[in-house]
């Protein structure tokens, strides 16, 4: 008689059964939080007025041309005749020293600010992103390096910094800014992300996927990143107010965003001399960089309150 065999199915099977096992469970987990979230965040109406006017100011910034016929680039728009003078029916903002329409110009000024804001955003992300997440899953002399070298960018403030790095290189367009914010910018997205891979990497869905065999950059990808993105969302929504302000002082101080470039810094720098006698020039720009810088940090702190468990 021939004994029977029991067969076993192979090892290479198991693991990778488990793995996919493990990899549901944390994407499962991720989807719930961002799930109860984005339905959290519905039921909020400061996220929906303040989703409202950044939609408008997206719209603004893509095609000015809808919300004005004029265009404060072609010959002609500045008239000196009309200098200072206050809004009227067909120039709703008035004009400003040099008789440019300011209507027009706080339209198209919108564009600078929003692009500032986004690249600046997205590229300290990355940059901060990619370091922290670098840092915190190798531990030992690259963290404790890539640390030193994000101390040395943090006690440079946003606003020095740029001073004294666009004193030297005067070039006073929105990408030269928008680079000088970013290597400023992203020793804050470092600590957020480093701090949250360490505290992530040693979670038992973690430990599993490593011990059946997942390499370390599908751990890194499929299993911490996804839960550590809650509060990186978090800070950058907030940050992008935080970089247009900072393009307004750096440009209303004489050395961010330069003419023939339009920036409601400028625009205010222009004003601040004649206020008490033409108040207009001023208030209308400064009203639309505190609208902007407003609408994106109120809805970082919204996003906060939704994403945060602690804050529920």
């Amino acid at each position: 008689m021939s004994e029977k065999t029991i067969e076993k199915p192979p090892t290479d099977a198991l693991t990778a059964e488990r793995e996919a096992e493990a990899e549901e469970k944390a994407a499962a987990r991720q989807a719930s939080l961002l799930k109860d979230g984005w339905a959290d965040l519905r039921k909020r109406p400061m996220f929906l007025i303040t989703a409202f006017v950044i939609l408008c100011l997206l719209v603004l910034a893509i095609v000015p041309g809808l919300f004005t016929a004029r265009s404060p680039f072609s010959d002609g728009f500045c008239q000196l005749q009309n200098s200072m003078n206050g809004p009227s029916s067909g120039h709703l903002f008035g004009f400003d020293v040099q008789g440019c329409d300011i209507y027009t110009r706080t339209v198209y000024g919108t564009r600078n600010s929003i692009v500032v804001g986004v690249v600046t955003t997205i590229a300290t992300t990355l940059i901060g992103g990619l370091l922290g997440m670098l840092a915190g899953l190798v531990g030992g002399w690259v963290d404790a390096l890539l640390s030193r070298i994000t101390e040395v960018f943090s006690a440079l403030p946003l606003i020095v910094g740029g001073l004294l790095i666009m004193s030297i290189w005067r070039s006073g367009d929105v990408w030269s800014v928008s680079f000088i914010m970013a290597i400023l910018g992203w020793p804050q997205v470092f600590r957020i992300m480093r701090g949250e891979v360490i505290s992530n990497k040693y979670n038992d869905y973690v430990m599993a996927a490593r011990a059946l065999g997942a390499g370390s950059s599908r751990i890194a990808f499929r299993h911490i990143l996804p839960n550590t993105l809650a509060p990186v969302i978090v800070i950058t929504t907030m940050n992008l107010g935080v970089y247009i302000a900072a393009e307004a002082a750096l440009s209303y101080l004489g050395i961010g965003i330069q003419y023939p470039n339009i920036s409601w810094g400028l625009m205010i720098s222009d004003a601040q001399d004649r206020f008490l006698t033409s108040p207009h020039a001023l208030l209308f720009p400064a009203g639309a960089l505190s609208i902007t810088v407003l609408a994106f940090i109120m809805l970082g702190d919204v996003v906060r309150d939704a994403f945060d468990p602690k804050m529920r």
